[in-house]
């Protein structure tokens, strides 16, 4: 008798599931509001030099002509000021501001040599009005992203080795522990530099929600339910999308925003005591007693009339020697066997190309014609039609031709945007928002998909490093976006072409639609080349 019969026993879909997919609906909704807070906390308002006093005799707007030269498209330069004050027709200049009228040539012009002013109105204080994070040190601003991401990076590998040795419940309260403490400290930086450290020291706890909620979920569940209840769960992300929009709207602070989002860390923590570990993971351990002891909850909750003898500790031991991990998982044990091997470089190349088109579609919100509050409601709405687009297509698809149609669609929506000329912004708004629907439905997609890829004993090992390739895509998607200062279209082409090419590779992955989990590397190195193909062959039917 296998883990699956066990299942099937105690209810593979019910009460239990519904509660645990409840109680692992905090950090899902916690994820998008750290990941997509740069879009509030980093943002830039409208800023120019700073000026001394305007004359009496002088408006606002003439002052800012005179001190402040025009960039080529007709705006006035944030980054730079007249060396001389420019005299203005039918006006006479004194002092510091003595007409310049008879200098010849163009005039000459300097960086702001005493900081800048910034517009209040939209934002009362972010990380860039804090630092002064704009023009030459705009960089600075895009990179703290990119720190954010490589400490998720790290964090992705750590807690996907650990969660697979210690258990998927205990790495969850360090994630969660982790995470309230480097919030809080993010929000006290006193500076740029300490901002950074812990800020990426955040992204690494957070990367614990990542790769252990998904996971411990799915070993809950029956094959026929996964479908709907990891559809079901995702829409906590898009929850958490359109909440952040809200939340952002209602603080302009950055500090009090920054702990908006991370003391709902302290319910979080006490909810676990109410998370099951996972009774896969623990029979592959060898823990027989707290497997039975979750296993009866189980059945309890889902009403199912299972008494001891029926689910005897002397049957979970049959069950826990058949699957029980002889030797501690590695990283290695990836690329050991072959079908292994190339899973995990198939999946690697597909994360990454998932995270870096949603990514650079999601932090890149301007020139839609719209403010930035509307903007990112938008984004959150439409990931709602793409769970259903994710739940209809996976279920009557398959996986495998789901991910690479999701993608193939993110590449073509931002290859379409550079064709779509600028005076008409509202057909690039609306494949904006189109391509933000299809990367969410990857992002959907891969979840589910990697998780039933990989057998029970690696599956939080496989999911830790595909999360750190994906990641780093996540962490590399700010910076091209800077890309823009050497031609304007290279970021979109870029995003869309490593979009493509996931989409290319994600068929090269074995479909898993109908499958059971696989428990052990040798289930899933012993389907033959003919069980592989025969789903597939299904699903082109």
């Amino acid at each position: 008798m296998g883990f699956e019969e066990l299942l099937e026993q105690v209810g593979g879909f019910g009460p239990f599931q519904l509660r645990n997919v409840a109680l692992l609906a905090l950090p899902r909704i916690l994820l998008p509001m750290n990941f997509l807070l740069p879009i509030f906390l980093a943002a830039v308002p409208a800023h120019h030099c700073v000026l001394p006093g305007a004359p009496a005799n002088f408006s606002q707007d003439m002052w800012l002509e005179a001190h402040l030269p025009r960039e080529s498209d007709g705006t006035l330069s944030s980054c730079f000021r007249f060396t001389y004050t420019q005299a203005l027709p039918n006006t006479t200049l004194g002092g510091d501001g003595q007409s310049r009228g008879e200098l010849q040539g163009e005039p000459s012009t300097v960086p702001c040599p005493q900081g800048w002013e910034y517009d209040h109105s939209e934002f009362s204080s972010t990380i860039a009005t804090e630092w002064d994070l704009v023009c030459e040190q705009k960089g600075l601003n895009r990179a703290t992203s990119t720190f954010f991401f490589i400490g998720v990076l790290v964090g992705a590998v750590a807690f996907g080795y650990l969660s697979d040795r210690f258990g998927r419940r205990r790495l969850l309260l360090v994630a969660y522990v982790s995470a309230l403490g480097m919030g809080l400290a993010s929000a006290a930086s006193v500076s740029y530099i300490m901002f950074v450290i812990t800020r990426t020291l955040t992204g690494t706890a957070l990367a614990g929600f990542t790769i252990i909620v998904m996971p411990l979920e799915l070993e809950w569940l029956d094959v026929g339910h996964r479908t709907v209840a990891g559809v079901l769960s995702s829409t906590f992300w898009t929850g958490g999308v359109m909440l952040l929009a809200l939340v952002g709207y209602l603080i302009r602070n950055w500090r009090w925003l920054l702990l908006a989002v991370t003391l709902p860390c302290v319910p979080g923590i006490i909810s676990l005591w109410w998370v099951p570990e996972s009774a896969r993971w623990l029979l592959t351990q060898g823990r027989v007693e707290e497997a039975h002891r979750y296993l009866l909850c189980c059945a309890r909750l889902n009403g199912r009339p299972v008494g001891e003898d029926s689910l005897s500790l002397e049957a979970l031991r049959k069950v826990a020697a058949a699957e029980r991990v002889v030797r501690r998982p590695s990283y290695l044990d990836l690329f050991r066997t072959p079908r292994l091997r190339r899973i995990s470089l198939c999946c690697m190349m597909v994360w990454f190309g998932v995270n870096f088109s949603y990514y650079g579609l999601s932090l890149d919100i301007s020139g839609l014609g719209l403010n930035v509050y509307q903007t990112q409601l938008l984004f959150g709405a439409v990931e709602l039609p793409a769970k259903l687009l994710v739940y209809l297509s996976v279920r009557h698809a398959g996986r495998r031709l789901t991910q690479a149609g999701t993608l193939l669609g993110t590449a073509l929506t931002l290859g379409f945007r550079l064709l779509v000329p600028t005076e008409k912004a509202y057909w690039s708004t609306a494949l904006a928002v189109t391509g933000k629907g299809f990367s969410e439905a990857a992002f959907t997609t891969a979840y589910l998909f990697t998780s039933e890829l990989y057998p029970t004993v690696l599956r939080q090992t496989g999911m830790g490093l595909t999360a750190l390739v994906g990641r780093l895509g996540g962490s590399l998607a700010p910076l091209v976006a800077l890309l823009d200062g050497v031609w304007l279209s290279l970021p979109k082409l870029t995003y869309g072409g490593i979009a493509l090419l996931a989409a290319c590779t994600a068929l090269l992955l074995p479909e898993t639609r109908k499958a059971q989990l696989p428990e052990t590397i040798q289930d899933v190195e012993g389907k033959s080349l003919q069980e592989e193909q025969m789903p597939m062959k299904q699903v082109h039917d």
